[in-house]
């Protein structure tokens, strides 16, 4: 050969041109190429084998740069191809060196590539025959099939000729199989790789069946790599067809493993009734390949889908799954974890892999594997992994636990965990699904780990509320959905809440039943004490499932629903809030009252109507049926009825929900049918009436509204019509009661009952024996009841019995009357909700408050006091009533005390005293509160005339006719005749006082109290006698009256109360002492009412002195001694006290001033150093306490009696000053009054310095700011003595 042509030159003369041509450019550079040149080369034994290479590597370039060009020469003739090509088939026979037997594969390839013609590849198949029917040459049919192999895989079309047209041909691949070479065998495995890549099912039954035994025996005996892995990749091929596995799993394996491998077996080892092929593939799990390993498990998971529960068999008894678990917590690699779980999956199918316990074995690698794996990108791994846990939890054995002990459990609750809060919903998804199957009751471990359950309904939760239910997450996940083989038409997020809810209710029924066995709600190990407050408890784990149904899934079930309610995702959630009522009863009323006052019931029975009407959704119905049973007796029961009536409504209920799955709207004919004779309580169609007015009860009570109000009330007007239509009037009590409420709470928006439906409703609940039965605490029935008169007549005094004792146990009225309470006016005092009512009722109905009086009179003590106080807070609180209320009662009490007077009901009459009333002190308690909201000053005379003095007469005789010891009657009668006395008009009060003196029983009861020593206990009555006795001093100095009986007072015991007096003394006690003394001062002691003791301490020995004589019975000391007892309770600077002290002062100066030596006693009294001190601290203080009315007062007192202790400056000037600062409108008018008397003594008193004129005109001009005057001198009220009781 010349340079790069490929020409010989010792024998390219004997060649025709024709054979040769230049490849390439025509003008230089081009390759001359003589293919009978190259043809005699390859021929040739002398030819060396470098130049055969180099030949061939010139053809093959020209085959590849310049196509076609080789195929036209060769084209003249058919002969000379196929005798290149049969020359190129004989070099891969006796080619010894390496490289160019390469180079001869190669051109050979691409020369038939190049042709591209069937005689070529026909010719070369039938050359190929040839040669392996010939003797065995293993080089060079290891050439040929290496060369086989190319061919098939660069023209796969050749594969379908070769097994159809040249079975005998693939024969002799298959008998060739039988060589102890291994590298032929995997040459050969590779052409049946490619053949049945390409053509498996053309490929002959016999020859495949053949092949399958061949490859079994091939793969037992291998112990190359390459042969390993080809025939794992030719057996992949094969178990993909059913055939092909049958035959594969049914061969037996002795006679075909080879003699080497039978030999290497013990006994135990050798498969003598099973297939090979599981034993097979454990070994390569067993190898350290990963490459093999994936292989192996592949093909297991290739061989169990045809038929799990056929060819499982084989495998769990050759503990594969022992293995493939091993693999599972010893790999991270996608594939091998992937198709491990898939295997396992389908082994779980037989139930001989749960017998043999694979299951136990491997629970904990395959725990370990899905941590591992749940951080891999690729999610579909964990999925198949969550797959695979769900299978294994729901078809394990009850009697085997999969986790005896906490640390398992815990393993597989932290799994879930990272599971469920994967980012990929459907990895979420499963883990949830294999979550619901982890809380069965025998997959706990003992004890139960309550506080790793709660973790993970924690996460679901957490999970749950970060999807969206929006209408748009369909169209945005539509595509998503369509990989995963979700329908199209469900939203993933739908499909999460369907599978959450079914685990959640798993948790909520594994509670339950841990509640109902001891041995599951009580850890052992932990000590009792702590288990309430312990997480890892049961009562932690219902709190948590309560707090996330509350916040989380209610929200979120309620907003998926809005967007087209789906029956499977509400059947579960109904159960999951059935179930809520068995985990914490303590807190379900609450929670009850919660779910009905946002409408739960109208749901509920809203979806009923909408999903299963006609039969439709039957577990949906009995979900919701549960639900409204559980709620609504929940509900009925916190009204504290009878149990066996409760027991009665939930018969009611449980037999008629099912049925009543119409629409809310054909309620109101439903009630308006008039069934036949109704044979059973609990069946028929007035029973299902009686289910529909328990069930508006209910709502409205919560405040749902489930028909309109007009709607409510007509048809329940026309039911009662009905029933008592058939003859029956009785209703059952539940009923009767569900009726009146309902007519009570709908009647404002609906028209009046006329005479002939109050008949009926009269007639109903006359039936009852009282009307407690059907009685329920709430506003608008008591309302109801007086709204008509034929109902008030009969029944008002009763229900408002049971109004005032009955507390309010419903979650509406309690949450109306908390309403009303909040809108009170200003300044009201905050009163018990029931009472607020009442109020409200009196002001509508003012019959209300007469049959309040009779209950105070008539009832029990707690009833009469709850109705007195409803009484009394009305006179306080509604002032534009007062008078008409008072009107109203003064009649009523009237008569009550003439009963009262004459009444003797087993009470004995005996020497002017009767025994105690029980209702007389709440009668006089109202009759002194009427007395203070209309005072008898504002009553006309003839009034007077009639029946407030009979009041005042019938009063008094009852009064001494009790008992001393009887406190509480004679404090309030005491109080009230003096309030009568001192505030009637002076031209009404002598009748007053001469009836009054004229009761000697009376006067004996006074006496009685006032020489009883004071107490703590009888306090507030001797502040009352004081009181009277004061009044009825001054009006009988006033009028003249006759005294029948006078009563003797201890002056020097009242002196020594006063000016030593003990610590902690009645405030209120010491000023009724004060009131007296005044008013015996008053009248210079010589009332023939009172007669007052005295003592040497006060007058000095006998005879008296001319002074002690004139000052008798108070003396000079008692004049000294009261003096400055009085200036030591003015510096206490008490409020009560000031009044009271300054009061007695002005009356003690003028006594003095009336006797002849009125000057000297005057002078001391005004003119002490005492009076200087005072003065100092009373100016020194506060502002509020310097222009007190009472400081003012004394002021104005010592400026009268020319008193050297009030100097212009600083005291009266200080005064100035303050009130010029603070104004005269920002005093009240008691001080006002007082300050314009101060100013007047100022301007007419010779003061020491005097004031200058323009400080008199700073006077003046105060004076004027001051207005008119509306008095002539200030007189504070008397203080009324409440009631300490």
């Amino acid at each position: 050969m010349s340079g790069v042509d490929i020409v010989c030159d010792k024998i390219h003369f004997r060649h025709e041109a024709q054979w040769c041509g230049r490849l390439g450019p025509a003008e230089g550079g081009g390759l001359v190429l003589c293919v009978l040149c190259v043809l005699e080369m390859m021929e040739r034994e002398d030819v060396a084998s470098v130049r055969k290479s180099y030949a061939l590597s010139g053809v093959s370039g020209v085959l590849k740069c310049s196509p076609g060009a080789l195929k036209e020469l060769l084209q003249q003739d058919q002969r000379v191809s196929l005798r290149f090509i049969a020359s190129l088939l004989g070099m891969l026979q006796t080619t010894e060196d390496t490289c160019t037997l390469e180079k001869v594969d190669q051109v050979l390839l691409q020369l038939l590539l190049e042709l591209q013609s069937e005689p070529p590849f026909r010719f070369v198949l039938d050359e190929i025959h040839k040669q392996l029917s010939g003797p065995f040459n293993a080089k060079g049919w290891l050439s040929a099939f290496n060369f086989i192999g190319r061919l098939l895989e660069a023209v796969p079309n050749i594969a379908n000729v070769l097994v159809t047209q040249y079975v005998p041909l693939l024969d002799l691949f298959c008998s060739t199989l039988l060589s102890p070479d291994e590298e032929l065998k995997a040459s050969i495995i590779f052409v049946w790789i490619k053949l049945f890549g390409t053509t498996a099912a053309a490929v002959p039954v016999p020859i495949r069946d053949k092949m399958c035994i061949l490859l079994l025996q091939t793969l037992t005996c291998a112990h190359s790599t390459t042969l390993i892995t080809n025939c794992t990749g030719l057996l992949w091929l094969l178990v993909q067809v059913a055939a092909a596995v049958s035959v594969l799993m049914s061969s037996a394996s002795g006679p075909l493993m080879c003699e080497e491998s039978q030999s290497s077996q013990s006994p135990e080892q050798q498969p003598l009734e099973h297939s090979p092929l599981p034993l097979i593939l454990k070994k390569l799990l067993l190898s350290g390949d990963e490459m093999l390993q994936v292989s192996s498990v592949k093909c297991i998971a290739s061989v169990l889908v045809h038929s799990p529960r056929q060819y499982s068999t084989p495998f769990i008894e050759a503990d594969v799954p022992e293995f493939l678990f091993d693999r599972l917590a010893s790999t991270k690699s996608e594939s091998l974890l992937w198709f491990s779980y898939t295997c396992l999956k389908l082994l779980t199918e037989d139930s001989l892999f749960f017998t043999q316990c694979h299951s136990v074995y491997g629970i904990e690698s395959l725990v370990r594997s899905l941590k591992e794996a749940l951080r891999l990108t690729n999610l579909e791994v964990p999925k198949q992994g969550l797959v695979l846990l769900a299978d294994i939890l729901e078809r394990q054995p009850p009697e085997v636990r999969l986790f005896p002990s906490r640390p398992g459990f815990v393993a597989v609750c932290e799994a879930l965990e990272v599971g469920v809060s994967s980012p990929c919903l459907l990895v979420s998804t499963q883990a949830v699904k294999a979550t619901c199957i982890l809380f069965r009751k025998q997959h706990q471990s003992q004890p139960v780990q309550f506080k790793e359950i709660t973790g993970l309904t924690e996460s679901i939760t957490k999970r749950f509320s970060e999807l969206s239910f929006s209408s748009r997450t369909h169209h945005q996940n539509t595509a998503s959905l369509k990989k995963s083989r979700i329908p199209s038409h469900v939203s993933m997020s739908h499909v999460f809440l369907l599978q959450a809810l079914v685990c959640f209710q798993s948790a909520c029924r594994l509670a339950v039943e841990c509640a109902s066995e001891p041995s599951l709600r009580e850890n052992a190990f932990t000590a009792p004490s702590k288990t309430q407050q312990n997480e890892d408890s049961l009562e932690s784990l219902c709190r948590c499932m309560l707090c996330c149904c509350d916040s989380v899934w209610i929200p979120a079930v309620i907003k998926a629903s809005q967007h087209g309610p789906s029956a499977q995702i509400l059947q579960h959630f109904y159960s999951v809030l059935s179930f809520q009522f068995f985990l914490l009863p303590s807190f379900m009323p609450a929670f009850a009252r919660k779910l009905a006052s946002s409408g739960f019931l109208k749901l509920a029975l809203e979806h009923k109507g909408l999903l299963c009407t006609g039969n439709r959704n039957p577990n949906l119905n009995a979900s919701c049926c549960e639900f409204l049973l559980r709620l609504s007796m929940c509900l009925y029961k916190q009204s504290d009825q009878d149990q066996l009536e409760a027991e009665e409504v939930e018969n009611i209920l449980l037999y008629h929900l099912p049925a009543l799955s119409c629409p809310l709207s054909d309620w109101p004919s439903l009630l308006r049918e008039a069934p036949g004779l109704q044979l059973c309580d609990y069946k028929g169609q007035r029973a299902t009436q009686y289910c529909v007015l328990v069930l508006l009860q209910l709502a409205f009570q919560q405040g749902d509204r489930l028909l309109p109000d007009q709607t409510v009330f007509t048809s329940v007007v026309w039911l009662l019509h009905s029933v008592q239509e058939q003859g029956s009037c009785v209703l059952p009590h539940f009923v009767l009661r569900s009726a009146l409420y309902l007519l009570s709470v709908t009647q404002d928006k609906s028209p009046s009952l006329n005479k002939a439906q109050l008949n009926c409703l009269n007639k109903a609940l006359s039936s009852c024996q009282t009307l407690s039965s059907v009685y329920i605490h709430h506003p608008p029935l008591l309302h109801f009841i007086c709204l008509y008169s034929e109902l008030a007549e009969r029944f008002r005094a009763e229900v408002l019995e049971l109004w005032l004792t009955r507390k309010a146990s419903h979650s509406d009225l309690n949450r109306q009357l908390q309403e009303d309470s909040r809108e009170k006016q200003h300044g009201e005092e905050d009163n018990e909700p029931e009472i607020t009512e009442l109020l409200t009722l009196i002001e509508k109905y003012p019959a209300v408050a007469a049959t309040l009086l009779e209950m105070v009179c008539t009832r029990e003590t707690g009833l009469a006091k709850r109705a007195l106080k409803v009484l009394e807070v009305f006179l306080s609180s509604h002032t534009h009533y007062k008078a008409e209320l008072c009107t109203n009662l003064g009649p009523a009490l009237l008569q009550v005390f003439q009963k009262l007077s004459f009444e003797e009901v087993g009470h004995e009459l005996g020497q002017g005293n009767i025994t105690q009333v029980r209702s007389l002190p709440l009668v006089l308690r109202l009759l002194c509160m009427t007395q203070a909201s209309e005072p008898l000053s504002s009553v006309s005379c003839s009034k007077m005339d009639g029946g407030s003095f009979k009041l005042l007469y019938h009063v008094s005789n009852l009064t001494g006719k009790l008992k001393s010891d009887n406190m509480e009657s004679l404090q309030l009668s005491f109080r009230y005749l003096h309030s009568y006395l001192s505030l009637s008009a002076a031209s009404s009060t002598d009748r007053a006082v001469s009836m009054l003196l004229s009761n000697i029983a009376l006067m004996e009861l006074l006496q009685t109290i006032i020489s009883s020593s004071p107490s703590p206990a009888s306090a507030a009555l001797l502040c009352s006698s004081h009181l009277l006795l004061s009044s009825l001093i001054t009006l009988q100095n006033l009028h003249s009256a006759k005294v029948h009986k006078s009563i003797s007072w201890s002056l020097d015991k009242a002196m020594q109360l006063l000016v030593f007096p003990k610590k902690n003394f009645d405030s209120l006690l010491l000023v009724s002492y004060l009131r007296l003394l005044q008013a015996l001062l008053d009248v210079d002691f010589a009332s023939p009412l009172l007669c007052v003791g005295t003592a040497p301490c006060l007058v000095g020995p006998r005879p008296l002195g001319a002074e002690d004589g004139a000052l008798y019975p108070l003396g000079s000391k008692g004049a000294q001694f009261l003096s400055m007892a009085l200036y030591e309770l003015l510096l206490q600077k008490h409020e009560v006290l000031l009044g009271a002290s300054v009061n007695c002062l002005s009356s003690l100066l003028g006594f003095l001033k009336r006797k002849k030596t009125h000057y000297r006693y005057t002078r001391h009294v005004v003119c002490q150093p005492w009076c200087r001190f005072l003065l100092f601290c009373l100016l020194g203080s506060e502002q509020s306490s310097l222009l007190h009315p009472a400081t003012l007062q004394l002021i104005t007192l010592l400026l009268r009696h020319s008193s050297t202790a009030v100097l212009w400056e600083p005291d009266l000037l200080k005064v100035m000053e303050v009130v010029e600062k603070v104004g005269v409108k920002e005093l009240g008018q008691e001080a006002a009054e007082a300050l314009r008397l101060l100013l007047t003594q100022i301007l007419q008193s010779t003061l020491h310095p005097p004031p200058t004129e323009q400080d008199k005109l700073r006077v003046r001009s105060i004076l004027e700011s001051l207005g008119p005057q509306t008095t002539d001198n200030i007189q504070y009220p008397s203080v009324e003595v409440q009631s300490h009781v």
